[in-house]
């Protein structure tokens, strides 16, 4: 059975079919063709017979095609003529001519026809085939499929995956509408304005003027594609260039944005991208985005591209697959688990929208301050009442005295003043207590007392101090000594007694006199001690020529410190003196200072013999990027400590005094130490300078040669000292049923030790074989011994059962600028995302200094990201099984997310960095937890 079957098709020979168009249409008679799905054929013939078309609709050829069975029988070409092609063919001078014209362009068509579907059979090819067909049959296949998926891509591009594709696609700013586009262009006209010269503004000024100062780079492939575009070679461009060029790249339709992109790949403008160009546009926006590893790798990264848009390898591939690539762009990002993705499927836990009227607006804020400061609250409030009261009291005491006669309320303000002063001098001792501390919060006085904020109140004492030796110092030398020195004799006589021989004393003697003097000093000490602690000075903010330099820095603020134990020493002589009080009682000074001066004291002295038992060998030190090292040490015996805290290290060829905080890295089951230290001042650079810079030291330090645990030369290796470990607000973790960890750059310090713990606890014990950990790879800081962590540790603690861990889920946002950064902790974000089968602990890495997604700088990246990791399983910024985000999180949405996820749970929010970020993580603490079910309680530690 035959059935013929014509298709009119315009077409011409002078069309080229590598070059992609947007518009095109169906036959009216597609459907039909169609059949149950695309008709005998596929979805391929009537479109390219529609894509034979020219714009100017000049040439008409009848195509003749017969259906048998499941083939399509290709039987001719015909030239078929308009009434207006012939009118102009007349008047070109004759139809013959015009005729074979078309004749020729019909031939072209056919023989087009047959090459570009191979699968089309002739008369003569159904009745016999030669070798010679079968071979172009073969050699054409390529194209086949590559025209299949040509047009697939066609059928499902929809208007929301371009809407979606745009957003990934930006070459100025997210939001550039009507409004911004004219705002923006006024600044870039302005620019304009202070950039050109004689009114042209030159090719490597254009990045600045259009904004994208750090990206020069990439502005000008910018800026060549779109001079290309014009035909032209140019250095410098006009305001009405730029004006042109400006609406191009703002333009909000994808297409115009993919035609610039590709541009910039297509440097020979001859529709097609190679690998070689594909790969100078990697290297462009890697240039653009500070990545020199990636730029290093680009090669390897095009040719993956190639290998995904370019299958059939015809060693090019065209606009259609760039724009393939875009539009699936979600497909290609949804390739991780959920430990590097945000968690789908959240049930909705977010409750209505926060009160509108004023007064419930206004109690709502009042009950959020409440509740999250009702700690810190009470305590102040108490030790605010206790001032006022010992104010109150002294005050009144020596109103009633003969003293005030001659002196007034000077001296009983100066008393009163003294008396709270003998308070705080007292109680700002016991903030920097650790040990103590540390204990405390392993107590139930941890739900009422906030330990977290110790040093803050370490820090408002002295400035309650500060004011009191105002108010104390002020009134003896501005007022009641005056008034004493000057005082009738009569009434100096009812306060005679009080002083030496009964003589009344000159102002002079006063000053020079014991309490003078030690009044004097005091003050003094005080004021450098209290100056040199300020963060100008103790961050090194503030620069002086030398020799004055040396005022700033932690050294100045940690030796200007010391000064206060001669401050205590003046304090009791300057209270055992008085003139006014001569009973043992009356001064009081040794009865409020003794009891903390004593626990200060005894925690000093605790910390120096334990710095000497806790002598510690290193077994490793590596140097890694961004000027961080790791040191890998010996665990002292009976060295005990919780994941979240903190030791203190002494290196005594450095110096003998000075001790530095560090964050440990290893989990509380690991049989070493571990610690990683950034190199941001002059202790911590010379002690990287000792530790790898040693002649002769058995272990080489950053990538070298180390002795084993129990094969080090102790002569040759530098002492260090530990003491610790102290409490930190991370330590208290296992309190919660969800965990936010958030750590900036080495702020991640604190939450590795938790993750490696949380790790240890919920491994299956048949995995906790000990060889096969210590065999782990070297590259990071855990090739020592990736865990230690036996089953008889994971499961008693001291011989007691070991109760199971609350803490069911922990979320970590590691956000940092340098790609560097992910080496230090690459081998337990690699353990978590092996072991981690329960899927308990989710991991985000976040990279700054790379555009955000969506940035046309870093869509390529981001493309190549989804690329690798979806073929290797490997991050290509980390190293990692887990996927690196760009730009900041968006923590609202993280706290939604998490609070949708785990109703009626409490969430620790745990935060290590700079101060910057804690005041919206706090907000946003308090806020959800007034919207939700869910309660989440921050906490901060800085460095």
């Amino acid at each position: 059975m035959k059935s013929p079957a014509s298709f009119h098709s315009f077409g011409g020979s002078s069309s080229k079919l590598s070059n992609y168009s947007r518009s095109f249409e169906l036959p009216e008679d597609f459907d039909d063709l169609a059949g149950d799905e695309y008709g005998v054929g596929g979805a391929m013939l009537p479109i390219f017979l529609s894509g034979l078309q020219r714009n100017n609709q000049q040439d008409l050829v009848e195509v003749t095609l017969e259906l048998e069975n499941d083939s399509i029988v290709f039987c001719s070409v015909t030239p078929s003529t308009t009434p207006q092609q012939v009118g102009a063919e007349e008047k070109e001078g004759g139809s013959v001519n015009g005729s074979s014209g078309i004749l020729a362009r019909s031939l072209s068509a056919t023989s087009r026809i047959r090459r570009k579907f191979a699968w089309l059979k002739s008369g003569s090819s159904s009745r016999a085939s030669s070798s010679a067909a079968e071979v172009d049959q073969i050699q054409d296949r390529r194209i086949t499929a590559r025209d299949e998926r040509r047009i697939k891509a066609k059928l499902q591009r929809t208007k929301s995956s371009a809407e979606r594709a745009l957003k990934g696609l930006r070459f100025i700013s997210k939001n550039t509408g009507e409004n911004d586009a004219v705002e923006m262009w006024k600044r870039v006209e302005s620019r304009f304005e202070s950039l050109a010269k004689d009114g042209l503004l030159a090719r490597e000024d254009f990045g600045e003027c259009i904004g994208m100062v750090d990206s020069k780079e990439f502005a000008v492939g910018i800026f060549d594609a779109l001079a290309r575009r014009r035909r032209q070679r140019i250095e410098k461009i006009t305001k009405e260039e730029l004006l042109d060029f400006w609406s191009q790249i703002s333009d909000q339709s994808f297409d115009a944005r993919l035609q610039i992109f590709f541009d910039m790949a297509d440097s020979n403008e001859d529709g097609r991208v190679t690998r070689e160009e594909v790969q100078e546009l990697i290297m462009l926006s890697a240039s653009a985005n500070k990545l020199s590893k990636l730029k290093e790798q680009a090669e390897e990264y095009a040719s993956l591209i190639m290998e995904e848009l370019d299958p059939e390898n015809f060693g090019y591939i065209e606009l259609w697959q760039l724009e393939t690539l875009l539009l699936q762009r979600d497909t290609y990002m949804n390739y991780s688990r959920p430990l590097s993705t945000a968690s789908v499927g959240w049930s909705q836990n977010l409750s209505s929208v926060r009160p509108k009227s004023m007064f419930r607006r206004m109690c709502f804020k009042l009950r959020c301050l409440l509740l999250e400061n009702w700690r810190r609250g009470w305590i102040l409030l108490l030790w605010i009442m206790a001032m006022a009261t010992l104010f109150v009291w002294k005050f009144m005491q020596y109103k009633n005295r003969a003293a005030f006669q001659v002196m007034g309320y000077c001296l009983c303000t100066a008393k009163g003043s003294a008396e709270t002063l003998k308070l705080n001098m007292a109680l700002i001792l016991l903030p920097v207590c650790r040990n103590t501390l540390t204990w405390l919060r392993s107590t139930k006085a941890r739900s009422f007392v906030p330990f977290d904020d110790s040093i803050n109140f370490h820090k408002t004492i002295a400035c309650a101090i500060a004011i009191g030796v105002l108010v104390h110092g002020g009134s003896h030398l501005a007022c009641d000594f005056i008034r004493l020195t000057n005082a009738p004799s009569e009434k100096f006589a009812l306060i005679a007694s009080d002083f030496s021989h009964g003589k009344r004393p000159t102002y002079l003697e006063l000053l020079i006199g014991i309490l003078g003097i030690t009044g004097i000093a005091m003050v003094i000490f005080m004021a450098i001690a209290f100056i040199l602690a300020t963060s100008h000075f103790r961050r090194n903010i503030l620069r002086f020529p030398a020799p004055f330099n040396r005022l700033t820095g932690f050294n100045a603020f940690w030796y200007s410190h010391h000064l206060l134990g001669l401050v205590y020493i003046l304090l009791v002589i300057h209270g055992t003196f008085l003139y006014l009080s001569h009973q043992w009682y009356q001064r009081s000074t040794w009865m409020y200072i003794a009891v903390p001066l004593l626990l200060y004291m005894g925690e000093r002295t605790v910390r120096a013999c334990r710095a000497e038992h806790y002598s510690v060998k290193i077994f490793k030190v590596s140097v890694l990027p961004g000027d961080v090292f790791s040191m890998v040490m010996s665990k002292p015996q009976g060295f005990k400590y919780k994941s979240g805290q903190y030791i203190f290290l002494q290196c005594p060829s450095i110096s003998p005094f000075e001790w530095h905080p560090f964050s440990i890295t290893s989990a509380p089951g690991d049989e070493y130490l571990s610690v990683h230290i950034r190199t941001v001042g002059d202790w911590t650079k010379e002690l990287k300078r000792v530790f790898t810079e040693v002649n002769d030291s058995p272990f080489v330090i950053g990538r070298a040669r180390f002795g084993g645990p129990g094969y080090i030369d102790n002569n040759c290796q530098p002492k260090l000292l530990v003491d610790g470990p102290y409490g930190a607000p991370a330590q208290d973790y296992r309190n919660y049923d969800v965990l936010l960890l958030v750590g900036l750059g080495i702020g991640a310090t604190p939450f590795i030790s938790i993750l490696r713990d949380l790790l240890n606890n919920s491994r299956p014990e048949d995995q906790m074989d000990l060889a096969t950990e210590m065999s782990r790879s070297d590259d990071s800081w855990n090739s020592l011994a990736s865990s230690n962590y036996t089953a008889n540790s994971s499961l008693t603690i001291g011989g007691k059962k070991k109760s199971p861990p609350r803490t069911r889920n922990a979320y970590f946002y590691w956000v940092t600028r340098e790609s560097g950064s992910f080496e230090w902790f690459k081998g337990v974000m690699d353990e978590v995302a092996e072991m981690d089968h329960k899927g308990q602990i989710e991991l985000h890495n976040y990279l700054t200094s790379v555009y955000e997604e969506g940035d046309a700088r870093s869509t390529l990246i981001t493309m190549v990201q989804a690329l690798n990791h979806a073929k290797h399983g490997v991050d290509i910024l980390s190293g990692t099984r887990v996927r690196t985000h760009f730009a900041r999180p968006n923590w609202k949405e993280v706290f939604r997310k998490i609070a949708s996820k785990h109703p009626h749970a409490t969430v620790g929010v745990f935060y290590c960095g700079m101060p910057v970020l804690a005041k919206e993580l706090k907000k946003l603490s308090v806020e959800l937890s007034h919207l939700t079910s869910t309660r989440f309680e921050f906490h901060k530690e800085y460095f």
